[in-house]
């Protein structure tokens, strides 16, 4: 990324957030040779705390991307939050409407103009105990197979001392530990060509999920992970759910 090229809104956003990143967190950045220097790029990250994009998105920036996140549309249409947003190469999606399938568009149509695009697969932050990833929804994968971009595993560990989700602790030490590594594209060539069936978008989703547990893991130095958790739903009528993902 040329950082001549950013812009003045994204040159301001970088002016107002790394300064406080920096004294923030005390970061151990690692596998940034497998950031694609140019073109669409799916990057996949677990989701332990709210302090995660800012996290990532700093460790794609200093990997020299510009991190492109997925925000609800309602938060383009706020006043001047919304402004900036929108001039900072962000993507509104839209959330259980019948618009949601734009969304999709709008994501294919960023990763072919060649921005790196950060889904967090899990769609919100793990409610395993020990913050290990949990299922995967299909998102990514349906993107994958639409773009046949890469998609690039990255791991992070720390940023929930910063913000813990299930205390709801705000961590204000300066220099607090994290820790992002980021692996080699995830190999999903034996779905290439494939319709996006259900059965097909599963299958790719738990190779993606599986990469992002086993290289948590290797981060934090264990050797039997947990097998990958779905978080039983809410009572609606259905049957609830154990934590195989199996009904009851």
């Amino acid at each position: 990324m040329a950082r001549r090229r950013l812009g003045f809104w994204r040159r301001f956003v970088v002016v107002l957030v790394k300064p406080v990143l920096t004294g923030w967190t005390k970061r151990t950045w690692t596998g940034m040779e497998h950031i694609p220097a140019t073109g669409g790029a799916i990057i996949v990250a677990n989701h332990l705390s709210h302090a995660d994009p800012v996290v990532v998105g700093h460790y794609l920036y200093d990997a020299g991307r510009w991190p492109s996140f997925l925000a609800k549309a309602s938060v383009f249409r706020a006043p001047v939050v919304g402004y900036i947003i929108s001039r900072c190469q962000q993507i509104a999606v839209e959330r259980g409407t019948v618009d949601a399938a734009r969304s999709l568009d709008s994501l294919v149509t960023a990763v072919k103009d060649g921005s790196s695009v950060i889904i967090y697969p899990e769609g919100t932050t793990t409610k395993e105990p020990d913050l290990w990833p949990m299922k995967g929804k299909t998102g990514a994968a349906r993107l994958a197979l639409t773009t046949g971009a890469p998609v690039i595993p990255i791991v992070m560990d720390g940023p929930q001392a910063m913000f813990d989700p299930r205390t709801h602790k705000v961590g204000l030490r300066p220099r607090i530990p994290v820790r992002v590594n980021a692996g080699p594209p995830v190999d999903l060539t034996r779905w290439a060509g494939a319709a996006p069936t259900r059965p097909t978008l599963d299958a790719m989703t738990e190779e993606i999920m599986l990469r992002l547990r086993d290289m948590l893991a290797e981060m934090r130095g264990v050797t039997d992970p947990p097998p990958l958790w779905s978080p039983p739903r809410k009572s609606n009528g259905a049957a609830p759910v154990v934590p195989n993902g199996e009904p009851v």
